[in-house]
């Protein structure tokens, strides 16, 4: 009965609409970063079947490209390469493994404690502001530093408008299906309004063989690429245990405590770990996915394995690889606009849900600090190594929450 349930056509469908729903935001990460879509797509089935071996197959989840780590790849990727940028991502993923020992031995209090929504709140905040002018820019017809114009302005200002104009319909009217799919939408959209606008090049789709192998890289390990990725697995550890309160209460059963926390941020770790080994971004549980499952009511987590072995085996698709490749700027950057301003949101509502006095001194040093020093680009050390971004943020917050004193009660 077991296999029929697991190899029955209605589940390999539903695995296949699950990856209708991720694949938006699946891709956009790598065409971002100037990773290969090809290689996410692997790297996302991969870190899945693995998430799911050790969660015992219990809890319905796909995991997929992480938008926390955009930011830090772009900078990474200038300094010290894609390879020297796979070993500090691959080191990110093992911190999560590490925080997933904390709370197997110390508990969730513990894990909250050194990172109270004080420090996660700015530092979500600044993975979304800092990246502002670089969607700009590609919503201009520019490249990400807006040093070079890709597409000329005018044609770039309608289609990255366009773009951005129906992933808000999608997102703020769609029903159903259709709200979960507001980044795919504005990419299919703004990709048609570009090939009527003739700003497509379909040189390298012509060139593409139709099976190639994706295009692997292997991570090289160096310090510096380490200790600037390292911190920047906080936020998304911390987005993972909310993702994981809301699949526990769209199927009705605490993954929490079975099959354990500390078995879904071990999985989620071991999934980064893994897309890092290939040269894919890193993988986040995805919340599109939850909102699928809760609109089927499918909570049978063989359904993400089949989504996984699907997205694997378009993986190797190499056509398709490259058609995403030919999507231009502007689509990218009118959606950015919209994305990027979301994760600050997020940011600001994990602040907001906690309750904390932002004005009383503590917590308004702490959350300025952060702001400023992220968003503002300051940057500790030299040429051999320098702490910047997020990764200085995280480590700011963490120190200053350890170190200033908590405000007396008041008595009366």
């Amino acid at each position: 009965m077991q296999n029929n349930s697991t190899f029955s056509i209605k589940t390999i469908l539903t695995g296949a609409q699950m990856l209708f729903v991720a694949f938006g935001a699946l891709v956009l990460v790598p065409l971002l970063t100037g990773l290969d879509p090809s290689v996410a797509l692997f790297t996302a089935g991969i870190g899945t079947l693995l998430f799911q071996v050790v969660t015992k197959g219990k809890v319905p989840i796909f995991l997929a490209s992480s938008f926390a780590f955009i930011a830090p790849i772009i900078a990474s990727v200038q300094m010290w390469g894609v390879p020297a940028t796979m070993g500090g991502l691959m080191a990110a993923g093992c911190a999560y493994m590490l925080l997933a020992l904390l709370v197997k031995f110390k508990g969730v209090a513990t894990l909250h404690k050194i990172l109270p929504p004080v420090v996660v709140g700015p530092v979500i905040m600044v993975i979304g502001l800092a990246l502002a002018p670089v969607a700009v820019n590609m919503a201009m017809g520019k490249s990400g530093d807006g040093s070079i114009e890709l597409i000329a302005y005018d044609k770039a200002i309608i289609i990255s408008l366009f773009s951005l104009v129906v992933t808000l319909i999608f997102a703020v009217w769609g029903k159903g299906v259709y709200k979960l799919i507001p980044i795919l939408a504005g990419v299919i959209s703004g990709y048609v309004l570009s090939l009527v606008m003739g700003v497509v090049e379909f040189g390298s789709v012509n060139e593409a063989s139709w099976l190639a192998v994706p295009n692997f890289t292997w991570p090289e390990f160096k310090w510096q690429a380490i200790l600037f990725m390292v911190p920047v697995a906080i936020a998304p550890a911390i987005e993972h245990i909310g993702d994981m309160m809301a699949i526990s209460q769209v199927t009705n059963k605490d993954f929490l405590k079975k099959p354990g926390l500390h078995r879904t941020l071990f999985g989620d770790g071991l999934a980064t770990a893994a897309a890092s080994l290939f040269g894919g971004p890193p993988n986040t549980t995805y919340s599109e996915v939850t909102g699928a499952v809760m609109l089927t009511k499918n909570f049978n987590p063989k359904v993400m394995m089949w989504t996984a072995i699907i997205a694997v085996v378009l993986a190797f698709v190499a056509k398709m690889g490259a058609g995403l490749q030919t999507i231009p700027v502007p689509v990218m950057g009118g959606i950015m606009i919209l994305l990027f301003g979301s994760i600050a949101v997020v940011g600001l509502n994990t602040l907001v849900k906690s309750g904390d006095d932002l004005t009383a001194p503590r917590n308004l040093s702490i959350v300025a600090l952060i702001l400023v020093c992220g968003i503002g680009g300051m940057h500790i050390g030299g040429s051999q190594f320098s702490l910047e971004g997020v990764s200085l943020c995280a480590i700011l917050g963490i120190v200053l929450n350890l170190v200033l004193p908590k405000a007396e009660p008041e008595t009366d």
